[in-house]
């Protein structure tokens, strides 16, 4: 089969496009023929070797994929050929990726499309919605009624926070650009702020005078700070980006209010709260309440490209979908 891989961890130029040998399922494996995958900061992450996990070369890169059941393990049910389904958690921990003609899925780390649903409008989504509901619902212990901060509300990750906190019940401030005010603001944030707005802190401090409940960081600025003095009785703060910053954490703040910062990786999450989100997305897909902001298609040969364009800041806005199907030397779509 063609594929996107590596023979060495590196940079983006170090993804190559061809033939490898195909992959078969275990007993409990569900071979899939990938319709599309994605490209997300993780999977650079990976890549690169900043975010270290075991990866047998040649490796093939990314982690989601939405495509159709060719073959299932003797030991699995309740997939069968010719099943549309996803998978957001291959590309780490040992899993080859997704970035193919074929991949293998775990049936556990497998689930159904259910029908109707764009395939590439899902694959666009179901990784940053999955991490938006863990973060939200399992790291940040959500309870209706609360308000919440989403810092990079227009992001990936951030705008499936803001769909769901809103939908949960929640009372949502958000962070973001200028530019992505009128969006955020379309998802349902109550009220949204320039995050370069020197009075940021205290326009926040406005309008939530009790504090923030739970303050979720996708900016990844992770000033502590700040944060934390922002907070009400109990709040908690959710660390979802920031690699290498290295915050001052305000500790008597912490102690004295019953308070709480945590960090949160998705790549760690057990199969049993992969399955909890998907059902969760599931749900989403089928009231046509998750979508993608815009789709920018590109042939499975350009995985490199989009790396590439990524690390660069590129995509704003936007997820790349990397298409087995779309010929080498065809231009990208816009959708």
């Amino acid at each position: 089969m063609r594929a996107a891989y590596i023979e060495e961890l590196g940079a983006a130029d170090a993804i190559r496009y061809g033939e490898i040998p195909a992959p078969r399922p275990g007993p409990t494996d569900v071979l899939v023929n990938v319709l599309a995958t994605t490209v997300n900061p993780v999977d650079t992450f990976v890549r690169s070797g900043r975010f270290p996990t075991p990866t047998d070369f040649p490796f093939v890169v990314s982690r989601d994929l939405v495509g159709t059941v060719a073959e299932v393990g003797p030991g699995v049910t309740g997939f069968r050929a010719g099943d549309r389904a996803w998978c957001n958690s291959l590309g780490h921990g040992g899993r080859q990726g997704a970035a193919a003609e074929q991949a293998v899925v775990a049936a556990d780390r497998l689930y159904h499309l259910p029908a109707g649903v764009d395939p590439y409008a899902a694959v666009a989504v179901v990784h940053p919605a999955a991490t938006a509901y863990l973060a939200l619902f399992v790291h940040g212990r959500f309870h209706v009624g609360e308000t919440v901060l989403v810092a990079g509300a227009a992001g990936n990750v951030g705008s499936a926070l803001v769909t769901m906190a809103v939908r949960a019940g929640a009372r949502v401030l958000a962070t973001a650009g200028s530019r992505d005010t009128r969006y955020c603001a379309e998802l349902g944030a109550a009220d949204v702020f320039d995050y370069r707005d020197p009075e940021l802190t205290e326009k926040i401090r406005g309008a939530a005078p009790r504090g923030v409940d739970l303050y979720l960081d996708t900016a990844g600025v992770n000033d502590l700070e700040t944060t934390v003095d922002l907070l009400a009785h109990r709040g908690r703060v959710v660390l979802l980006a920031g690699a290498r910053t290295r915050p001052v954490l305000p500790a008597g703040a912490l102690y004295m209010n019953d308070r709480s910062v945590v960090g949160f990786v998705i790549s760690h999450a057990t199969s049993g709260e992969l399955a909890e989100a998907a059902a969760y997305i599931n749900d989403l897909f089928g009231r046509d309440a998750l979508r993608p902001r815009s789709i920018e298609m590109f042939p499975l040969s350009a995985t490199a490209e989009v790396h590439a364009r990524m690390e660069k800041g590129e995509l704003h806005g936007r997820r790349a979908v990397l298409r087995p199907d779309l010929p080498t030397l065809s231009g990208r779509q816009t959708a």
